[in-house]
């Protein structure tokens, strides 16, 4: 997996002040993006073991509330590998930061298990579980609204993990 970016102080991506990783890697290609850059998986640098010591490292510091993983695309399978690899460090070294996920999928029917999409692997579940929210729905230029909080088009979704079930979150 390679990576463009990390941010060490974002409040942009989630609430409060975060570390954010822009993953490589994107095949939605949203009319609009962003970071179109992201899209090709060899931009870049490759994501190593000092990556992600340098993330948990820049995570330690009180006033960082937690991980934002976005892209790029992190649900894209060639990603969710090394992703699972770093939110377990995560969840078990710092369990009290949350971790915010931005997808283009759509929870229900590129996520979920008895989903036929391309996106769900071998480590789809586990990543999701150690997910605590997650902005889904790729981004469309004809919803776009910059009053929205913590999205970019009116057809995304922020959602929360409670007891394991993903909940719209009313309150963003």
């Amino acid at each position: 997996m390679n990576y463009c970016e990390i941010k060490k102080t974002d409040i942009a991506n989630g609430s409060g002040v975060r570390v954010t990783l822009f993953v490589s890697g994107c095949r939605h290609h949203c009319k609009g993006c962003f970071q179109p850059d992201t899209w090709n998986f060899d931009y870049g640098k490759p994501f190593t073991d000092t990556t992600a010591d340098e993330i948990l490292n820049a995570l330690s510091k009180g006033y960082i509330k937690g991980l934002t993983l976005l892209g790029g695309e992190p649900m894209e399978p060639e990603n969710q590998p090394e992703l699972t690899k770093l939110l377990r460090r995560v969840k078990t070294e710092l369990p009290d930061k949350d971790v915010w996920c931005y997808t283009g999928c759509t929870l229900e029917t590129d996520l979920l298990a008895g989903s036929k999409s391309p996106y769900r692997t071998q480590y789809t579940d586990e990543m999701l579980s150690l997910i605590d929210y997650l902005v889904d729905g790729e981004f469309v230029l004809e919803k776009k609204n910059i009053s929205l909080k913590f999205r970019g088009s009116e057809n995304q979704r922020i959602l929360h993990k409670k007891d394991g079930i993903w909940l719209p979150c009313e309150d963003m």
